[in-house]
């Protein structure tokens, strides 16, 4: 099973449907058919999120196959109910029940989180995707604003919005709760109360207490029942949408991880020691293929009860198996170590998390100093806040999150922690566009520019595990300020090397590769090993490239930077960011600085546009950021100078290692 997918073709929920199976059974039996196709899309894409799309499952069904107009009116229709994911990982689940209703073909549903397929998270360039979801609390007011334009232009159709219970825990939520009652808006929410967040139960990181009393506070209708009783289900949201001139909730108890038994809340959190392993990833070939069976068994199962036939399922290949080598190393585990390491030296470090300390690699941390490790859950602004008053009052806290949630979305309380001198160190994990599967929401491309416009912030991003060590020492011990530490998620792609003798000198980088035409400046493992790749392929050529490893983002040494380019007459930087407020621009200034610009040509490779979602190789290719295209633009740009062929007939193969390292 391990070398194929397998798929429930659409015709099959057609035989479902027009089946002698009761109207909750056969509902019921859609729901795990679609586990099934979630299930074999994610291990395809290798990654996704499996245990809360199947703990919302039937939630889904029940909307899209029974109580939405979507299937009689279709989804463009401007009187069509409106469903959206707020927590949006869901989106695999969503796709299967699409797919169901004829929607999403089955050749997209097998390029889940690839380019041109399905983005990881939900976008409306996909047929019936309402709203681009992922960066988490924002759903309830893009429904209220649903809403009130279908209000406004004497239009029908329900709105419902999906919340996951860790999502309750981002402030967005309560200005929602508050402004819907407020406004008199009849919007239905569903809370998927699986009761377990990314890996640890809700109740341990920021415990909800009484949810019915919460929303009932804020002037809503709640109903509440067993998430998975379809029938039941029904029942509360037409009572939902009899009532008036009100916004209802529905509270779902649901169980994370539904219809799988080893991946089910309780019994995954007993097996892995408090730790839920299946929020996200995709299921090894074992897993995959007991899960499979499982559900499969059940499915068949409730067919013959009903003297039915049993599933006619696609058997589809799949995709090769990269064999590029990856490296062991991770650069936020060193990181993660070194933190363990300083805070046995520092009785005033502290670490800060938002949910994701198996993800940052802060959990070591967290059981070796948890009395000086705080966990604030899904509440970024909260959480930068809280640590510029520990900051204040003698503390140095560390803040961890992915870096496009924490470097935007708790910009303001950022500067806010500058005003009042306080030191924080910002740990941005997710920086860049790699890995890519879960779309736009998660590829941060933009907060080199979000830090390094705030006064006084060091942005900077290790290379190698040495020098994430080397760059946390100096942020910690020796910077004065507040500092922003960027950092890929994945292993690396490559073991770089460091000169020997390399030590940590502000505004300074150091040449990893020599050469006499162009210079090539990069950061972070994931864009230097393509540099160096492009480089390499290069060197049959007559054209010589050097690579510099230039791990201060937003802070220059115009003396070292004047020695390093004196001999070139191109320098390049590539930014694994937006072309503007990254290194390019930060390059570009320092020389304008120093009188380094005339008869030398400067140029910026960056992220010119909204990243895609795909696979690494994919993702690089598009935004000609891989090897094959940045050697042709080096190539190009040395034609124009003069200095070498403009094209060249040599193939450059593509570079899979980032796919292997990343899924």
């Amino acid at each position: 099973m391990s070398s194929f997918t397998y798929l429930i073709p659409q015709s099959e929920f057609d035989k479902v449907r027009n089946g002698p199976l009761s109207r909750f059974e056969r509902l019921a039996l859609a729901a795990d058919m679609c586990r099934l196709n979630a299930l074999s899309a994610v291990k395809r894409a290798g990654s996704g999120h499996l245990g809360s799309s199947f703990s919302a499952m039937d939630i889904m069904v029940a909307l899209y196959l029974d109580l939405l107009n979507v299937r009689e009116v279709g989804i463009n229709s401007p009187n069509r109910d409106v469903f959206l994911s707020s927590k949006g990982h869901d989106v695999p689940a969503q796709y299967a029940i699409l797919h169901a209703l004829g929607i999403v073909p089955p050749d997209r549903l097998l390029r889940l989180r690839r380019l041109n397929g399905l983005e990881g998270h939900p976008n409306v360039q996909v047929p019936g995707v309402e709203a681009n979801t992922g960066s988490l609390g924002m759903g309830v007011a893009k429904g209220r604003g649903i809403a009130v334009a279908k209000r406004l232009a004497g239009l029908n159709g329900r709105v419902v919005v999906m919340t996951g219970d860790g999502e309750l825990q981002e402030g967005q939520i309560y200005e929602s709760l508050q402004a819907t009652s407020h406004q008199h808006i009849a919007l239905t929410v569903v809370v998927d109360h699986n009761k377990i967040q990314s890996d640890k139960p809700v109740s341990e990181i920021s415990d909800l207490g009484d949810l019915g009393a919460r929303f009932r506070a804020f002037g809503w209708h709640v109903e509440r029942c067993n998430g998975h009783d379809i029938e039941k289900l029904v029942e509360c949201f037409q009572r939902c949408f009899a009532v008036e001139n009100q916004p209802s909730v529905i509270i779902a108890d649901t169980i994370k991880g539904r219809g799988v038994s080893f991946m089910e809340g309780p019994r995954a959190l007993r097996e892995g020691r408090g730790i839920y392993r299946w929020h996200a990833g995709a299921p090894d070939d074992e897993a995959f293929r007991l899960a499979h069976e499982e559900l499969l068994e059940g499915i068949e199962h409730r067919l013959r009860a009903a003297n039915m036939q049993d599933l006619l399922l696609e058997s589809i290949a799949a995709e090769p198996k990269t064999t590029a080598a990856v490296t062991d190393e991770f650069v936020a585990e060193a990181f993660g170590k070194r933190l363990v390491q300083l805070a046995s030296e520092r009785s005033d470090l502290i670490v800060l998390d938002g949910d994701l300390a198996s993800d940052c690699r802060v959990r070591g941390f967290e059981v070796a100093y948890p009395e000086r490790f705080v966990e604030n859950g899904i509440a970024e602004q909260d959480m930068v806040s809280m640590a510029g008053a520990l900051a204040r009052h003698g503390f140095l806290p560390v803040v961890n999150s992915f870096a496009s949630f924490l470097a935007a979305r708790a910009n303001e309380q950022i500067y806010n922690n500058l005003t009042e001198g306080s030191k924080v160190i910002y740990a941005c994990h997710f920086g860049g566009v790699i890995p890519a599967g879960p779309g736009p929401s998660h590829q941060s491309v933009r907060d080199i520019l979000l830090f390094g416009a705030l006064p006084g912030v060091t942005v900077v991003e290790p290379c190698n595990a040495v020098e994430a060590i080397a760059l946390l020492d100096w942020c910690v011990r020796d910077a004065v300020g507040t500092c922003a530490i960027r950092m890929a998620i994945g292993p690396s792609p490559r073991r770089l090397v460091l000169p020997q003798g390399y030590r940590c000198m502000p505004g300074r980088g150091t040449l990893l590769r020599e050469g006499t035409d162009i210079l090539v400046f990069g950061y972070g493992p994931v864009i230097l090993h393509e540099i160096l790749a492009a480089a390499d392929a290069l060197g049959e050529s007559d054209v010589s490239i050097a690579v510099a490893n230039m791990p201060w983002l937003n802070r220059v040494d115009s003396d070292w930077l004047a020695e390093t380019v004196a001999t070139f007459p191109v320098v390049v930087a590539v930014d694994n960011h937006s072309p503007v407020g990254g290194l390019g621009d930060s390059l570009l200034r320092a020389m304008a600085s120093r009188n380094l610009l005339d008869g030398r040509q400067v140029v910026t490779f960056g992220v010119e546009e909204i990243p895609v979602c795909g696979k690494p190789s994919e993702v690089l290719a598009y935004h000609l950021l891989d090897a094959a295209s940045l050697a042709q633009r080096l190539l190009t740009i040395c034609g124009r100078r003069g200095l070498g062929p403009a094209s060249t007939s040599q193939t450059l193969s593509a570079n899979d290692d980032a796919d292997a390292a990343f899924g």
